[in-house]
């Protein structure tokens, strides 16, 4: 086993600075396996969120050498041998304390989307008939585990800090779920373009590269979500319609 270095920040909403750790790295360990070492032999104030440690539950994400990643499912192996590991909490959120941020904002926004509202079943006893393919292309977005670094690498929460005016990426792909369904009848258009801010993101695909579920998010999700504002507001075939009815 051999020692590593950790930078750690430590700290809370009204300022902080990075403290330095040593800990052993044995073979198969993660990151998060070392926070919680450090947290047993010298640290056991810090405060770190997680609970599955499976890469399921989306509790312990962190910016692990500045970039947003899972500590679960981060091997130390992976990582620079030999130089310090720093660790900071999510840009993008309010710092409640050294590693831990206050991600509620997203539940809210969640909770603004348009819920799912299928049409009538297509027969009597109940049920509904759809293409396998369709059903099959919102699959995808399913898997989202809700880490939120999709969120917290979009310059737009990050940088810019548009959170009364976007979304982010993780709410665009859940509003790709429903809007892609075969059976939902529910109109978001409207919101997504003056409400949600779909037009801020300039598709860098800087969330799908961190995405931890491998979610195609900024190609299957939000183009498509820009493509059906287009086709409505800027199409210009649909302003002549409009011009010729009056609607």
């Amino acid at each position: 086993m051999a020692k590593t270095t950790f930078s750690i920040f430590r700290g809370d909403s009204e300022g902080g600075q990075f403290a330095q750790y040593q800990t052993e790295v044995g073979e198969g360990m993660v990151v998060l396996d070392c926070v919680h070492q450090i947290q047993a032999d010298s640290a056991p104030d810090l405060a770190v969120r997680w609970n599955c440690k499976a890469g399921k539950c989306g509790s312990c994400s962190a910016e692990i050498n500045g970039k947003p990643k899972l500590m679960c499912m981060t091997r130390m192996s992976d990582l620079p041998q030999g130089e310090p590991v720093t660790l900071e909490p999510l840009k993008a959120f309010p710092r409640l304390r050294d590693l831990v941020t206050d991600v509620s904002w997203n539940f809210g926004v969640k909770q603004g989307i348009a819920k799912f509202a299928p049409r009538p079943a297509d027969v009597q006893d109940g049920t509904w008939r759809m293409q396998q393919e369709d059903i099959d292309r919102v699959q995808e977005f399913r898997k989202c585990i809700e880490c939120f670094l999709c969120q917290d690498v979009c310059h737009v929460l990050r940088d810019h800090r548009k959170h009364g005016e976007f979304a982010g990426p993780r709410h665009f792909v859940y509003a790709a779920a429903l809007e892609m369904h075969p059976l939902d009848t529910a109109d978001r258009v409207e919101a997504l373009k003056d409400q949600e801010g779909l037009g801020y993101c300039n598709i860098t695909k800087c969330c799908t590269t961190v995405c931890p579920e491998g979610i195609t998010i900024t190609d299957n999700a939000i183009i498509p979500l820009k493509e059906r504002v287009v086709d409505r507001h800027y199409d210009p075939l649909r302003s002549l319609v409009r011009g010729v009815i009056g609607r």
